[in-house]
């Protein structure tokens, strides 16, 4: 793309003394003319460039005008280049990562084999690549998306004004206003399919305060006791850290606060025969019947 290339080009430009339209047509693999006539582009855009003739000539930044280089140092730029990386898992196109390695100062190096690695995708890396972008594409263009939207309640057709993309724990979600319930509202991405961009133009209104944190209001929280073999102790850790149960003669006493009560419970199933929920006592009740009904299946 072309302002790939004359954003790469006035990087190249801010990092070095001088070049030649050559250099830069080897580098971009172009012609020379094509980078000459992207030279006269970015000169018509206010960026100071001149161009001298003979051995000692070159393509160059007016002194005065560069980015003084010490700005970042090169560990910056290399988490500056993990984070974009992470930003490519889930993209359909990869330029940030190209763009940013030639920021490195002087003449080092950014190591593209990072000691950081960032991976945003999923499984459905194809599919929510396109629904961000399209997402991207109608916030921009301050455009409605109308979708099919999946969940515990069964399925449903909305229209909302998109906001902004979010990535929260291990998801994606699209935050904005919803037309059919007239309030802010928080969707996730791969319970969202047949997004489409319509021709319906909005104006974003100002986001309430108690959502602009993260986007939406929490309920309020419920709480459960849970009691789980010593065997699991590092699957507990590893959710939650190393103080957070009581070790008792029994097992690991966990208590957690929680405000989505399917979540909860299917977590607790993954430990198969290794948690027995305590308190409260209609919890229990709840995961007993649960628990019977999973058995009738398989008699």
């Amino acid at each position: 793309m072309k302002i790939d290339r004359l954003i790469g080009i006035l990087i190249i430009l801010l990092q070095n003394e001088k070049t030649t339209a050559p250099e830069l047509a080897r580098h971009f693999e172009v012609s020379r003319r094509t980078i000459l006539r992207d030279i006269d582009a970015l000169a018509m855009a206010g960026i100071p460039i001149t161009a001298t003739r003979g051995g000692d000539g070159g393509i160059a930044i007016m002194a005065g005008y560069k980015i003084n280089k010490g700005i970042l140092t090169s560990d910056e730029l290399q988490d500056l280049v993990a984070a974009l990386k992470g930003l490519d898992s889930v993209s359909n196109q990869s330029n940030f990562t190209n763009m940013m390695a030639k920021l490195a100062p002087g003449n080092s190096v950014i190591s593209l084999t990072d000691s950081i690695v960032i991976d945003l995708s999923s499984h459905y890396k194809d599919s929510l690549s396109e629904k961000i972008e399209l997402f991207k594409r109608a916030i921009y263009e301050h455009k409605t998306v109308r979708f099919d939207y999946y969940y515990s309640k069964g399925e449903t057709t909305r229209e909302i004004e998109p906001y902004f993309i979010q990535f929260i724990w291990s998801a994606w979600y699209i935050f904005g206003r919803c037309k059919q319930r007239n309030d802010f509202r928080q969707f996730k991405l791969n319970r969202l399919w047949n997004p489409s961009i319509t021709d319906i133009p909005f104006i974003a209104l100002p986001i309430p305060a108690e959502r602009a944190g993260n986007g939406y209001t929490t309920p309020e929280p419920y709480q459960i006791k849970i009691l789980f073999d010593k065997s699991v102790r590092f699957r507990l850790i590893e959710e939650y850290g190393l103080s957070c149960y009581e070790e008792t003669d029994t097992g690991l006493l966990l208590s957690l606060d929680y405000t989505n009560k399917e979540y909860i419970f299917s977590w607790i199933l993954a430990f198969g025969d290794k948690a027995e929920i305590l308190e409260p006592k209609e919890s229990r009740e709840e995961f007993a019947r649960l628990a019977k009904n999973i058995s009738e299946q398989y008699k």
